[in-house]
């Protein structure tokens, strides 16, 4: 294939054309209907490789258009090539885009009932905050969780912050969002899984847990922690012991050594 064949073909854009506003949808369980906004270059290279994304529009800056060519990444779709600082107002300045971002249709929610009975799932009781959010599910890439369980209400949408905070894992790890988290995890126990809540007032060490699969890890919002109907339809209730003065953890930091505790104790690490 020739350079020229490799280059992506460009349309050029002006900041009047841009639509400003941020754009977000949920699947499934309602939503605010506009597309998933993609920025990044881990975000949106991941996004451009999965078939099961429908990428709607793509800007790139020279240089983010020059790499992808380098690395013979396909953009799928003609993208519109414009200067930095379009993508900047489109975003805040604050936001760390490499020069690229997709608008793009939301990925589907499957169903819970079509969770595979093996491995880990992680269960989020209305974590809000995206960008704990976003860590987690990159954990859980790593980990190689089958799906993450989250309510339609009181946590934050897959687009945006949470899409950059995951960096890629968005297109790698099945997110089922429920209208309701107490039910969902009644449908999980009944299916056989082991649904363990992660609390500080747990009444043993995750450590030392009979961990089994299909095995349901449950965590709560910071400060909060997990809800009385959510600790209570939990099959069991577990913490994290310290060894430092400092006992407690960001969730996202408790979400990486739990899996890591399960992973291990199911002899799921390679």
């Amino acid at each position: 294939m020739s350079e020229r064949d490799r280059k992506p073909r460009f349309q050029r854009g002006s900041q009047k054309n841009e639509d400003r506003g941020r754009g977000r949808r949920r699947d499934r369980d309602g939503g605010t209907g506009g597309p998933a906004i993609l920025y990044g270059w881990h975000t949106v290279t991941a996004a451009l490789a999965n078939p099961a994304r429908n990428i709607r529009k793509l800007l790139l800056t020279e240089n983010a258009a020059r790499r992808l060519a380098d690395e013979n990444i396909p953009t799928r779709i003609a993208p519109e090539m414009v200067r930095p600082n379009i993508i900047d107002h489109r975003l805040g300045p604050d936001a760390v885009h490499q020069g690229l971002l997709a608008e793009a249709d939301p990925l589907p929610s499957p169903d819970i009932g079509a969770l595979t009975q093996e491995g880990i799932v992680l269960v989020l009781d209305q974590i809000t905050d995206p960008h704990n959010v976003g860590a987690i599910m990159r954990s859980a890439a790593a980990f190689a969780v089958k799906a993450i369980v989250t309510t339609a209400r009181h946590s934050p949408e897959a687009t945006g912050v949470l899409a950059k905070s995951a960096s890629g894992a968005l297109e790698l790890v099945p997110l089922v969002t429920v209208s309701n988290l107490a039910r969902a995890l009644t449908d999980l126990n009944d299916r056989g899984f082991m649904t363990v809540g992660l609390d500080s007032e747990g009444s043993e060490d995750l450590a030392n847990v009979a961990l089994r699969q299909p095995l349901a890890l449950v965590l709560g919002a910071e400060g909060k922690g997990l809800r009385q109907l959510t600790r209570e339809t939990c099959s069991a209730v577990a913490r994290l012991d310290m060894p430092g003065e400092i006992k407690s953890l960001n969730v996202s930091n408790a979400a990486v050594l739990a899996l890591y505790i399960g992973a291990s104790r199911l002899k799921l690490m390679r």
